[in-house]
């Protein structure tokens, strides 16, 4: 399946998702109208906070793309998690609302007008909302984007509940059970709470620097254990990913004797290897000598210091430690 021409830049992929926010809130909106239905007034309701959401969005990435200056010497990248932290907040605040109106509908139960026309409006913004998302969890996991996969949760929860809203105000009519729209907007209103919790947890994660997923750091170490021939060991390895940026750092421990070119080569292709696998990644490297070694970590040479192999000539990859 050939792949859609999207736009490069992350900013661009918000101002396509803020467009496609608005054709999904018409579209709901009508069906709403239409109906006259709690729970599609309910949806129609989630999908404004998506819209605000793509505005949230759109603002984050064009300042997270900003280069880095003087007041932000590492960039603008956390400013993707204030998005999300802000979308999780309003879509908290959309569940209270969805459920006010649940409870107002239990007690004043009326069934929906024209139902048919209604379901099938909000079916068309189901399927719009469902491929958009898929598109933008794919993209922003590929990018390595906050703001892109939370928004692309937060469409896509907003599909598996247009799914269920479809099945379930379908029953109305044929059942005659009033108080069923009342009940589907209660669940509407539970999911949403779900969805708007996970983002903001996510997302302050990431705001705490939270270490990332075991799988990465074992990778980290294997690139690492693959890289530094010629070193002794490599100790207090941290991390914290930013955005589409990995920040790392650790201690190398080399032999006392061995001249700072040697050293700075080994540095050279341990950062090469791990830009080539992680992308974009800042890497700080505090040589030693093996006076510090603390034999833990990654050890590369078991053995006295003064008999450490040397490494072969590596050449100059333009990197520096």
């Amino acid at each position: 399946m050939p792949e859609l021409p999207l736009p490069s830049s992350n900013r661009g992929i918000a101002v396509v998702s803020l467009g496609v926010s608005f054709v999904a809130l018409g579209l709901k909106y009508a069906a709403y109208a239409t109906s006259g239905s709690i729970a599609l007034y309910a949806d129609a309701l989630e999908t404004i906070i998506n819209v605000v959401a793509a505005a949230g969005g759109l603002w984050a990435l064009s300042v997270a793309e900003l280069p880095a200056d003087t007041n932000h010497p590492y960039g603008h990248h956390k400013a993707e998690y204030l998005s999300a932290v802000a979308e999780g907040a309003l879509v908290v605040v959309t569940a209270f609302i969805i459920g006010d109106e649940a409870v107002h509908g239990w007690l004043h139960p009326n069934p929906p007008k024209a139902p048919w026309l209604g379901l099938g409006l909000n079916a068309l913004a189901t399927v719009v909302n469902l491929a958009w998302g898929l598109i933008m969890l794919r993209v922003g996991q590929k990018r390595r984007s906050p703001a892109l996969v939370a928004g692309g949760q937060h469409v896509l929860s907003d599909v598996w509940t247009g799914v269920a809203l479809v099945v379930g105000v379908t029953l109305i009519p044929l059942t005659g059970w009033a108080r069923l729209d009342a009940i589907l907007a209660g669940l509407l209103s539970i999911n949403v709470l779900r969805v708007g919790w996970e983002v903001m947890r996510e997302s302050v994660a990431g705001l705490m620097d939270e270490a990332p997923e075991p799988e990465t750091m074992d990778e980290i170490r294997a690139i690492i254990a693959a890289n530094g021939k010629g070193a002794i060991e490599a100790h207090d390895i941290r991390t914290r990913i930013v955005g589409a940026v990995t920040f790392l750092e650790f201690h190398l421990v080399v032999p006392g004797t061995m001249s700072v070119n040697t050293a700075h080569d080994i540095c050279d292709r341990i950062e090469a290897a791990l830009r080539a696998s992680m992308g974009s990644t800042l890497v700080h490297i505090h040589v030693e000598p093996d006076t510090h070694a603390k034999r833990e970590g990654i050890v590369f040479w078991k053995g006295p210091a003064e008999a450490c192999p040397a490494p072969d000539a590596l050449p100059d990859t333009g990197a520096h430690a």
